[in-house]
């Protein structure tokens, strides 16, 4: 099965590189990974010790982020590696402060492997969330390195647990130790035989809890917003968008709205400020502008929505009327802000808990969407309550990083 495998993988590389001929983020991903080993040859010398996080995308990232930190706390004079698989989480976070060396994760082909680990030579390996590369996992272990899996979420339909899913049972057996976030994930684990299992909950709730101790000031959203009641939409794509224009549109409450889309493409970006009717600016147009005279603010930037969300007195997370479903719903919640999202959150327990709790209202459709908005912008109670049992819920989730930090150790 391995050798079937990587003829796979071997094949899935060319056809790679014939696409990335005609596709933008596909010509990322392959042009990304040219130069990796060079890279690794300059930065990192024998004699260096090392450890390695990886991590899928910006997500699984964002997500590590806390154990990444707090590894390179603990072991000051170690190099940290951080690979990434898709070109959304390295191009974005490429230049971060945290790790010594940001590269894309050559595929998962045998002489890649053996090449990275033996240029690598990890004392420790980290992967968030999941991906599981066998040769990579095979090489691990050929070189005893201890190997985490942090944050890890497991679910009945995945290959582990098919009946012909031995090949990629086989890849779990390179772990140390398994972090996963829940007890549903512990048990098919255990179904498998692994007892090396330990449920410390998820790390995004550490990372999203210490954004309060930052300075998320933003001069020209405290202009824009102008004491004004705000909705902060997060992450939206097109679906999202086609509700929430509506409801911009028509409302005549005295409220104003932040539009950081999910996709910042310039005809996009165009297409929605012209489906605006109210008096909108653009983030990369508001110099010389008098903010507070706006009524809509799109933010076609990256990198700053974090803050944006600590002016937020209510927020709309994008993203659930699309497949896999509603995106990050814990950095709103942190700053004790009340949620509204689309249908799609089945996949995200966060999603579940916030919903069951109240904190987090589910819309389908334009009239649910209206009633929602108008019920927080129109009443203070209820709007205050919610965000508080956000923010509570965000609070009581902390720990799984000093739990994961307990629990490891060196080659």
């Amino acid at each position: 099965m391995l050798f079937l495998y990587n003829i796979i993988i071997t094949l899935a590389d060319f056809l790679l590189k014939i696409i990335a001929l005609f596709n933008p983020k596909m010509k990322l991903f392959v042009d990304g990974r040219k130069t990796v080993f060079e890279i690794l040859s300059q930065k990192i010398n024998p004699q260096d010790k090392t450890i390695w996080f990886h991590a899928a995308s910006l997500g699984e990232y964002e997500q590590g982020l806390p154990v990444i930190e707090k590894i390179k706390e603990k072991y000051p004079s170690h190099k940290i590696v951080v690979t990434f698989f898709s070109p959304s989480g390295y191009e974005v976070r490429k230049n971060n402060n945290v790790a010594d060396v940001t590269i894309y994760l050559p595929l998962d082909i045998k002489s890649n492997a053996q090449k990275f680990i033996k240029l690598v030579h990890p004392e420790i390996a980290f992967f968030i969330k999941y991906e599981y590369w066998p040769n990579y996992l095979n090489e691990l272990k050929k070189y005893n390195t201890p190997t985490y899996l942090i944050s890890g979420i497991f679910r009945e339909n995945q290959l582990f647990f098919k009946w012909y899913g031995q090949f990629y049972r086989n890849a779990l057996n390179t772990f140390t130790r398994f972090f996963v976030q829940n007890e549903a994930s512990k048990q098919l684990l255990l179904q498998l035989g692994k007892t090396n299992v330990i449920i410390s909950g998820d790390t995004r709730f550490d990372r999203v809890a210490a954004i309060l101790e930052k300075d998320n000031s933003l001069d020209f959203i405290s202009e824009f917003k102008n004491n004004t009641l705000t909705i902060v939409i997060g992450s939206s794509w097109p679906k999202d968008e086609n509700l929430l224009v509506d409801y911009i549109n028509s409302t005549s409450l005295n409220v104003k709205f932040i539009i950081a889309p999910h996709n910042i493409k310039a005809e996009q970006i165009q297409q929605l400020q012209n489906s605006i009717t109210k008096k909108t600016v653009l983030f990369s147009e508001k110099e010389h502008k008098n903010l507070a005279d706006f009524n809509v603010f799109i933010i076609d930037t990256i990198g700053i929505l974090t803050k944006i969300y600590s002016y937020a007195d209510i927020a709309y997370v994008g993203g659930g009327f699309g497949n896999p479903g509603v995106h990050n719903l814990l950095e709103p919640a942190t700053f004790g802000v009340p949620i509204v999202i689309g249908p799609n959150f089945s996949h995200f327990a966060e999603a579940i808990d916030l919903v069951n709790l109240k904190a987090c209202m589910s819309i389908t459709d334009e009239k649910e969407l209206s009633n929602a908005f108008d019920t927080l912008i129109t009443n203070q109670n209820i709007r205050q309550e919610k965000g508080q049992t956000a923010s509570e819920f965000v609070n009581t989730n902390k720990g799984a990083t000093k739990m994961i930090l307990e629990n490891i150790k060196q080659k």
